[in-house]
């Protein structure tokens, strides 16, 4: 059936709405035009119908995009005319905004309202200057006779822009956003990666590669290292190891092997990023419009990009506490790996994993180390394993300060490091502490970076407490050609990998024809604190909630690593845990380990656990002996039947 236009109106029909047989309809990328605006048009049918109100919106909503934007292309990702049609207005140097039906959250009602506006039947359909043109073929006539540069030129000869200068703008240069990058560039598409480390308060800045590479889990892991060795010289003597010498630590050489090997991966960055043919900018990116972003370098150098979609890769910063003196004298994760001296006696504030392992860290290598922690330990992670980590460090020389919070930091001495007096409140109480330290050290929380990149200029919503940007399960913001990944995501986990899989596949999706989500449930993660912890799935007290005690059947014991015999320290402190939901063929929803290398041990677990591992299969499994993961293999006592777990030998 054909499409009616009335001087640039779309006229809505009220037939019921009619699909195309193999074509389904999908979701749009955004140009504003200061056009006229357009209102559809009521007819006598119309009149008698009774259309819903949610209806009326979608109408509505198609009609914003048709009234904002000089060329709209309501299309499909899997549409091969659809494509051909984009191709075409390439070829003419048009930037066009295209409505992918087959990616949108309301995609099926979408394609039924934009039938009763348009009454075409199958994708692509073309609006130009708010006029209807139609399908693929009508627009490929409408080009041929010469109507579309007619239409495009009808407000001037300085109307028509050209094309957009990228197919995709990735702003953040951390994990995530690279990879989404590189993976784009493989589709043959003109990517950017818009990159810029705005100072910590103390001025810390760092390369290419975000958070993870800079200041997170690659400079944790190695100074992690840094304190397991101090550990192993200790239990070396007692397998014969004989020293005489004094064993000291050197802060100085320690952070700068470290600075240098992150040095190499900036680097390494920068090279691949070329190799594979992305536009790199060290610019702060802000957007200014529609399908156009501000990039303003270090010298104040501002440029601007259009791009037909865009990824929000921006990551998170850590927090303060906004009390006098806590960015005048105080220290974040940001600026401790590089700090170019030793801290000293350390106070570090917070109780996220961050805060624990820098605090584990730091006492490993000899430093005298307090944890000012408000309420519970690791907030969000299984609290029987939190609980067992923060025993663990109190057991091993760290200080706790439990339910206090800063409310003023005040400098005694400067120095490399000066001294520093810490008042503090109780969290239940009216009660006040003092006490001094050389450095305090913040772990608090994280921000998104989304408040400062422009969204409000071109309408993507936020969570205005965290700052975290709402999206759905195909990373895909409200404003249909930006999506998110990584930190920035509202409800979704903070970690590298999740970041580096979302933007592959994120990028697979929009260029590739493919279907695979991010799975954001299943995820192995580890923290890196003296007694290293790695989960999977759920935690007790989820599993608990979701699925019911009488559901939930909860396998555990103590182990004893063979390593750790000789030295003759830590027996029954490591510990195992699994989740199996009963009603599913005890079926491990959740995995738990505190012990060495738990990082290594969870992440080969994982894999099972996303296949489907069973009780029964993990039973059946020989393990590996003597090692830290055969415990998995052998685990018979439930906490239902409050068995003993204490193990005593091999």
């Amino acid at each position: 059936m054909g499409s009616s236009v009335r001087k640039g109106r779309a006229v809505q029909q009220a037939e019921p709405p009619r699909r195309a047989a193999k074509e389904d309809f999908h979701q749009v990328t955004q140009n504003t035009n200061n056009g006229r605006a357009i209102t559809a048009s009521r007819t006598e049918d119309s009149t008698k119908s009774s259309t819903k109100s949610k209806d009326a919106e979608l109408i509505l909503q198609i009609q914003s995009y048709i009234d904002k934007n000089t060329v709209v292309i309501f299309s499909n990702t899997t549409c091969s005319l659809s494509t051909e049609v984009k191709e075409l207005f390439k070829s003419m140097k048009v930037p066009y905004f295209s409505l992918e039906l087959d990616q949108t959250e309301n995609g099926q009602k979408l394609q039924e309202a934009l039938y009763q506006l348009t009454l075409e039947t199958s994708v692509p359909v073309v609006f130009v200057q708010q006029q209807q043109i139609g399908d693929y073929s009508k627009t490929l006539k409408a080009h041929e006779e010469g109507k579309l540069q007619k239409l495009l030129e009808m407000n001037g000869p300085n109307h028509l822009q050209e094309s957009y200068d990228y197919d995709l703008i990735v702003i953040g240069g951390g994990s995530g956003g690279l990879a989404a990058a590189k993976e784009a560039v493989k589709y043959d598409k003109k990517v950017m990666v818009l990159d810029y480390v705005t100072p910590t308060p103390l001025g810390t800045s760092w390369g290419l590669g975000g958070t993870c590479v800079n200041v997170g889990c690659i400079p944790k892991k190695l100074m992690h290292q840094a304190a397991l060795l101090g550990q192993a010289l200790k239990d070396s003597r007692k397998f014969g190891w004989q020293f005489t010498e004094e064993v000291k630590h050197s802060w100085e050489t320690m952070t700068e092997a470290v600075q240098n090997y992150i040095g190499s991966l900036n680097w390494g960055y920068r090279v691949a990023l070329r190799d594979n043919k992305v536009t790199y900018e060290n610019a702060y990116g802000e957007f200014v419009g529609p399908h156009t972003i501000k990039a303003t370098n270090a010298k104040g150098k501002e440029k601007l990009y259009t791009a037909e979609k865009f990824i929000i890769a921006t990551g998170e910063r850590p927090r303060y506490l906004n009390i006098p003196g806590d960015k005048e004298y105080c220290i974040s994760s940001d600026d401790l790996f590089s700090l170019p001296y030793c801290p000293g006696k350390t106070l570090v504030v917070g109780a996220s994993y961050v805060a624990l392992e820098c605090a584990g860290f730091l006492a490993g290598i000899g430093l005298d180390v307090t944890v000012m922690v408000r309420s519970i330990l690791l907030r969000g992670f299984d609290q029987e394993m939190a609980n067992k980590i923060g025993e663990y460090m109190e057991e091993h020389g760290i200080k706790f300060i439990k339910q206090f919070v800063p409310t003023k930091v005040e400098q005694i001495e400067e120095g490399t490091p000066g001294k520093l007096k810490v008042i503090a409140k109780s969290t239940t109480g009216s009660q006040t502490i003092e006490g001094e330290y050389n450095t305090v050290l913040l772990a608090v929380g994280r921000d998104a970076c989304t408040r400062k990149i422009g969204l409000d200029k071109v309408g993507v919503k936020i969570n205005k407490i965290s700052g975290k940007i709402p999206a759905n399960d195909e990373e895909q913001t409200n404003v249909p050609y930006i999506y998110a990944i990584g930190d920035v995501l509202e409800d979704k986990l903070e970690l590298t990998p999740v970041a580096i899989q979302a933007g592959r596949l994120l990028t697979q999706r929009l260029y590739a024809g493919a279907t695979l989500k991010c799975d954001y449930v299943n995820v192995p993660t580890t923290v890196f604190t003296p007694m290293e912890y790695g989960a999977c799935g759920f935690s007790e007290e989820r599993a608990l909630e979701k699925f019911g005690e009488d559901n939930i059947e909860v396998y555990h014991s103590f182990f004893w690593p063979l390593e750790w015999t000789v030295p003759g320290r830590d027996n029954n402190k490591c510990y195992a845990k699994i989740i199996c939901n009963i009603q599913d063929n005890k079926r491990v929803i959740g995995f738990h380990v505190l012990g060495p290398n738990a990082g290594e041990v969870t992440q080969g677990f994982a894999a099972a656990i996303k296949c489907g591992l069973t009780k029964e299969q993990l039973d059946s499994t020989i393990g590996i002996h003597p090692v830290c993961a055969e415990i998995f293999t052998t685990l018979s006592v439930t906490k239902r039947s409050g068995g003993n777990i204490i193990q005593s030998g091999c």
